[in-house]
C-alpha cells in the first residue's frame, strides 16, 4: 500500500486545505461549528452594544449569533479563504467581510470590543503576530475569546479517523491529530505573552449525528483541513483500507450514530 505518486512524501498543511464551498463546509466540520458557536459567544460575554469580530470566520456560523445578538452593523468577520470571505458574506448581508489572516487583521486599531475566533487558533502559522493584531485592533479592555478542540477530550470524528489512519498506514502524520492550542493552558499561555489580562479558560461539549457513515465519510472526500488533505494524498487501496478500518470502530456504522466533540476555550482582556 503506497500513497499517490503525486503526493508522497509532501506535508499535510491544514491551514491550506478549505479552498472548498461553504456547503462543503457545512457537512464536515459546520455541523459542530454551528453547535458552537452560541456556546462561545455566551461564555465569551457577548451582548448587545458591542462591535466584534469573527477572526476566521468560514462560512459564518459565528458570525450569524454574532449578527442576532449585535446587529449586522456592529459586526466584522475576516477569513483567508476567498470561498469563505465570498458565502460569509452572501449569508449575512450587512456584516463587512474581508480576507485577511490571523497574523494580518484587515481592520483598524481599536476598532472592536470583542475579538472571537472560533477554531481558527490550530491553524494560525505565527501565533506571536496573531497576538499582535488581536491586541491592536481591540480597544482598551477589550475581550479576545479563542476556541479549538481539547486534545485530552479530543474530537470524536477526527479521533476515529486518525485511530483508523495510523492503524493502516506507518506514515500517517501523528501531528495533524494532536493540533497545536489543543492543550490545558497552552492558548493561555500564548496570550499572557501577547500581553493580555485576566486569563481563563473553560471547555464546552457538543455533538452531532450522522444518517449513516457515507454522511461522515464524505466530508473527509472534500479535503478538508489536514485529514482531508491526508486523505487526497493516499493511493485509492489504503483510502479504502482506512474507511473500511473507521467504518468498523463505529458502534452503529450502517444506522443513526451520534459522535461527540469538546471545545477548549480562552478569554482575556485588552490592557486598558
Amino acid at each position: 500500500m503506497t500513497r499517490t505518486e503525486s503526493d508522497a512524501g509532501q506535508p499535510v498543511d491544514g491551514a491550506r486545505t478549505f479552498q472548498v464551498t461553504g456547503q462543503q463546509y457545512d457537512d464536515f466540520m459546520g455541523r459542530y461549528s454551528r453547535q458552537l458557536a452560541p456556546l462561545f459567544a455566551g461564555a465569551a460575554g457577548v451582548s448587545a452594544g458591542m462591535s466584534a469580530l469573527d477572526l476566521g470566520c468560514g462560512p459564518g456560523a459565528l458570525t450569524t449569533v454574532l449578527s442576532a445578538r449585535l446587529g449586522a452593523a456592529s459586526v466584522r468577520a475576516c477569513d483567508p479563504s476567498p470561498q469563505f470571505v465570498q458565502e460569509c458574506g452572501r449569508r449575512h448581508p450587512g456584516v463587512e467581510v474581508l480576507r485577511g489572516h490571523a497574523e494580518a487583521i484587515p481592520f483598524p486599531d481599536s476598532e472592536f470590543d470583542v475579538v472571537l475566533a472560533q477554531l481558527v487558533m490550530h491553524f494560525v502559522s505565527d501565533p506571536d503576530a496573531a497576538g499582535a493584531e488581536i491586541l491592536r485592533v481591540l480597544q482598551p479592555g477589550g475581550i479576545v475569546a479563542a476556541c479549538v478542540w481539547d486534545s485530552a477530550q479530543e474530537m470524536q470524528m477526527l479521533e476515529h479517523f486518525w485511530d483508523a489512519a495510523l492503524s493502516v498506514d506507518a506514515q500517517a502524520p501523528v501531528r495533524a491529530r494532536t493540533l497545536k492550542f489543543g492543550d490545558e493552558g497552552e492558548m493561555v499561555r500564548s496570550f499572557d505573552a501577547s500581553g493580555f489580562e485576566d486569563l481563563t479558560e473553560s471547555t464546552l461539549a457538543v455533538n452531532s449525528t450522522y444518517e449513516d457513515f457515507d454522511e461522515l465519510w464524505t466530508g473527509f472526500m472534500a479535503g478538508i483541513g489536514p485529514a482531508g488533505a491526508y486523505c487526497r494524498s493516499l493511493s485509492a487501496d489504503v483510502l479504502a483500507e482506512v474507511r473500511r478500518v473507521m467504518f468498523g470502530s463505529l458502534s452503529s456504522p450502517a444506522g443513526p450514530f451520534t459522535l461527540s466533540a469538546v471545545a477548549r476555550c480562552a478569554f482575556g482582556r485588552a490592557p486598558r
